[in-house]
């Protein structure tokens, strides 16, 4: 079985999201009764979120690539034969983190555009930071599956990310700020006549949940959590990497 190697603390709440679903998930899928209860194999490095926003807002891409590298060598070095980021945000570097990764990583853009693919999603409203929303992440990893990421105007995504921080990512959910997250959406989604709505920060859907609004809601942790899940059982990660 794989060991995963999951670097968190980006932040904090939606790190201990991926752990309980990754344990629940894991179980979920165990099906031989003796191993009922069992744990998947996992290490996690938990970052500082100020440091590492703080290199975001710089642009110290280099020092931004570092840090993640670093935290994924280190999980390397204690058994981890596969990777991945509990953050949208990091993944504006993510070939770049990949590239200097010795092991390999499940990225949440990637296996957000997968689901999107299945479930056939031709356009798509994407929610995050303001720094994934203006990152341009989206739209060019979209365009591979012939779907289009639409973002929000420069006002909105700053709106947006005011929510984000420094309240969801604390998981404080404010009824109005809320209503203002569902209104932006609606507003988006029938301009350009958009089927799916991505929850593109991990902190999301602590606000935004199934039922809130009439469109496709792609969660990208729980998305990236069930990628996660086929990577610990995969056996080609496991023959290639081991």
């Amino acid at each position: 079985m794989n060991k995963l190697g999951l670097v968190g603390g980006v932040g904090y709440l939606a790190t201990l999201e991926y752990y309980k679903n990754i344990n629940e998930g894991f179980a979920k899928r165990i099906t031989d009764a003796p191993q009922s209860g069992s744990n998947p194999p996992m290490v996690i490095e938990s970052l500082n979120i100020a440091d590492a926003y703080k290199l975001v807002e710089q642009k110290n891409w280099t020092e931004f690539i570092k840090l993640f590298a670093n935290a994924i060598q280190a999980m390397h070095y204690a058994g981890a034969n596969f990777a991945a980021i509990a953050a949208n945000t990091a993944h504006i570097v993510f070939d770049e983190i990949q590239e200097a990764s010795p092991i390999p990583l499940i990225g949440i853009i990637d296996e957000t555009c997968k689901q999107a693919k299945k479930q056939g999603i031709k356009k798509m409203v994407v929610f995050g930071t303001n720094f994934t929303m203006s990152s341009g992440m989206y739209e060019a990893k979209s365009k591979q599956y012939d779907i289009e990421a639409i973002v929000p105007n420069e006002i909105d995504r700053q709106t947006i990310h005011n929510i984000i921080f420094p309240n969801l990512e604390s998981g404080i959910v404010i009824e109005h700020e809320k209503a203002v997250l569902l209104s932006i959406a609606t507003k988006l989604l029938e301009e350009h006549s958009a089927d799916a709505l991505v929850l593109g920060c991990t902190e999301l859907p602590f606000a935004i949940t199934s039922g809130d609004l009439a469109t496709v809601l792609l969660n990208t942790g729980a998305i990236h959590v069930d990628a996660i899940l086929d990577g610990i059982f995969s056996l080609e990660m496991r023959a290639g990497y081991l």
